[in-house]
């Protein structure tokens, strides 16, 4: 049973005739375009000239902070520099003529830029720089080498 309000009468309910009226919504619809409000100007964009065919990018020289050694010191790393790369070109003459696998050729390059980076230490006189790269090659070098 539901209450029923004092204006409706038993006639309406029988009838089926619905005492509330059909309501509709009045939406608007959205703006049709997105505006995007900026608080900053756009920058302005510049093109940035290409390098010339000739040129090549300048190298600047950063000076290379190294620790000091003592000459006993210094003596031994050269030493130790002068011995993994050894080891690492025997290791890496060992691959010449043979076909590397995609994993192997990856060893290889590896250990070339390692004594790359050793030998250009060594230069510098950076001695510690040389000797730990120079290792990392003597130990990807043996890797490769036991890949055979």
């Amino acid at each position: 049973m539901r209450p029923l309000t004092p204006e409706v009468q038993e006639t309406q309910l029988n009838d089926g005739s619905d005492v509330i009226p059909d309501l509709q919504p009045q939406l608007t619809p959205p703006p049709s375009t997105l505006v995007i409000a900026r608080s900053v100007p756009t920058r302005p964009r510049v093109p940035v000239p290409a390098p010339a065919q000739n040129e090549a990018p300048a190298k600047t020289d950063v000076p290379q902070l190294a620790p000091q050694l003592s000459a006993a010191e210094t003596s031994a790393a050269q030493q130790q520099t002068s011995q993994s790369l050894g080891i690492a070109e025997k290791n890496i003459g060992a691959s010449e003529g043979k076909t590397l696998n995609a994993a192997q050729q990856d060893l290889a390059s590896k250990v070339h830029g390692f004594m790359s980076e050793a030998q250009e230490a060594a230069r510098t006189g950076d001695w510690i720089r040389a000797r730990n790269a120079a290792k990392k090659a003597e130990v990807l070098s043996q890797e490769l080498a036991g890949s055979f």
